[in-house]
């Protein structure tokens, strides 16, 4: 698993849309916040997701970009968006390559576990939660990044 300190994997994933996003490309213009999350369209993904959402404006507001990466497809990312009004991208990651790349992939391969990263415009991860069934101590990293 990626920790505090370490440097951010690269990756090139498509958005809800089929068009492809990279991390370098963001992170040429701002901090941004990559999480992993299961499933689009479950309880707990849901709330993070709309949690996210809800912090979108102040997070734009000083630079911070929010990207979300799961293993469901394009059209599933697609509807989650729109049924939500999901501002930020969420990544199809369906080959899971990404979410082996930052090791959150679940135990014996099954599944994805719940991760934030704020990575910095070098590269590196500067704050980190792994919380499999809780948002809120991923809104925490939220907060905290909004009184930087």
């Amino acid at each position: 698993m990626i920790n505090v300190g370490d440097t951010a994997p690269d990756f090139e994933l498509p958005d809800a849309q089929g068009e492809i996003v990279r991390l370098g490309d963001a992170l040429e213009n701002g901090r941004t916040i990559v999480y992993f999350y299961p499933a689009d369209f479950t309880p707990v993904c849901t709330a993070e997701a709309c949690a996210f959402r809800d912090e979108y404006e102040g997070l734009e507001e000083i630079g911070v970009q929010i990207i979300g990466i799961s293993p469901q497809s394009v059209d599933s990312h697609e509807r989650f968006t729109e049924r939500h009004s999901i501002p930020f991208p969420l990544l199809a990651d369906t080959r899971k390559k990404v979410i082996r790349a930052y090791g959150v992939d679940g135990p014996f391969g099954v599944g994805v576990r719940r991760a934030t990263y704020l990575v910095e415009t070098d590269g590196t991860v500067s704050n980190r939660v792994v919380s499999d069934f809780f948002v809120g101590s991923h809104m925490e990293l939220v907060k905290e990044t909004l009184q930087d």
